[in-house]
């Protein structure tokens, strides 16, 4: 059977490092297209394309590699620097669907035949309103601006007048292993856990409220993206993802510290956005003594401490509703992987640790 090209929008992203990994797994030929090139990546075989998707003109000098796609993983993502705020920002959403054009455009001569798109729990509203337990895909668009549904009815269109297929997943909060990402809490972890045993002081919970949250391993959803290309029942279909489980941070908190061998503490509430903000020196300090490759703080972390803060719940005094859905649809489409969330951040955060990126327990 001839080799298939699939295209990884977004590579150095949570996802597209994820979905990259499995692909190449998978014996798909992979081309990953990201502005910056994945530091934490395994897949030595798959083609890194530098480009900006916000920019036509870089995508121009792939052209030749392009007509060869035949599946498009889009997993890019653009996030205002005030991450959360961000989320009802025209600008946003304005550039987020001005990227998805693009990287349509770009494949206008590929022999497309399905395209994967990201979007989450905002498209049920979780960050206006409190969401229905669980929340189904079959609710109807909620009424409110966000650049899913830009996303989402330009690529329609266009499956409609090219003739491709397309799959929407909405997965929950993700983890992995990428690093400068907006959305990513392992590194932080990882490095909140080194820095406080370099200060002397225990791995204290840094949050609030026991709030009831789902996330989604990042290899879950690339398994997810790689079924998803060729599977009739995932065709025009939109699903959620999640690990299979729920959990609430502070009783998640021994298992990462007996992962991390570190000791726990008393709970500590504190901003994980000011605590990271002045120990830039520090982190280069333990990078140095224990022979880390040469990644600054705000380089590992990226905007992530400020989702920390706000999945640790610091600052409220109460627990949210728990924004929870429902994955009975994609099961019984055919996709029935799941993951222990439990022992997924200890396996995350010792590849951070084998790749060099932060301490070994």
């Amino acid at each position: 059977m001839t080799q298939q090209t699939v295209l990884v929008a977004g590579a150095s992203g949570v996802v597209g490092q994820a979905a990259i990994e499995a692909f190449a797994a998978a014996g798909w030929r992979v081309l990953g297209l990201s502005r910056r090139v994945p530091l934490s990546i395994r897949a030595p075989g798959f083609t890194h394309l530098a480009a900006d998707l916000a920019d036509p003109a870089s995508l121009a000098p792939h052209a030749a590699v392009l007509k060869d796609v035949s599946r498009l993983a889009y997993a890019a993502l653009y996030e205002e620097p005030a991450l959360v705020s961000g989320w009802r920002n025209a600008e946003q959403m304005r550039r987020n669907d001005v990227m998805l054009a693009n990287a349509l455009d770009a494949l206008a001569d590929a022999p497309l035949e399905h395209v994967s798109l990201l979007q989450g729990t905002k498209a049920y509203g979780a960050h206006i309103h409190r969401i229905p337990t669980p929340a189904r895909e079959r609710a109807p668009r909620d009424p409110h601006e966000n650049f899913y549904w830009l996303q989402e009815d330009r690529l329609r269109a266009a499956a409609a007048r090219r003739g491709f297929a397309m799959t929407v997943f909405r997965p929950q909060v993700i983890y992995g292993e990428a690093l400068g990402g907006a959305m990513n809490l392992v590194p932080v972890i990882g490095a909140y856990a080194a820095l406080r045993r370099a200060e002397g002081r225990p791995f204290s919970f840094p949050g609030g409220c026991d709030w009831i949250q789902e996330g989604v391993d990042a290899h879950l959803v690339g398994r997810a993206l790689v079924w998803a290309a060729t599977a009739p029942a995932a065709r025009n279909e939109t699903f959620n993802l999640t690990n299979g489980d729920v959990y609430v941070w502070r009783e998640l908190w021994p298992a990462l510290a007996r992962a991390l061998r570190v000791e726990p503490g008393p709970d500590e509430p504190q901003s994980m956005v000011a605590y990271m903000a002045d120990r830039a020196g520090a982190w280069d300090r333990l990078v140095a003594a224990h022979d880390l490759r040469p990644v600054a703080l705000p380089d590992l972390i990226g905007k992530s401490a400020q989702y920390a803060d706000m999945l640790f719940g610091y600052g409220l005094p109460q627990s949210p509703a728990p924004a929870l859905v429902s994955t009975i649809k994609v099961r019984q489409a055919g996709f029935s992987d799941c993951v222990d969330t439990e022992e997924m951040f200890p396996r995350l955060l010792a590849r951070l640790a084998e790749d060099g990126f932060l301490p070994r327990p």
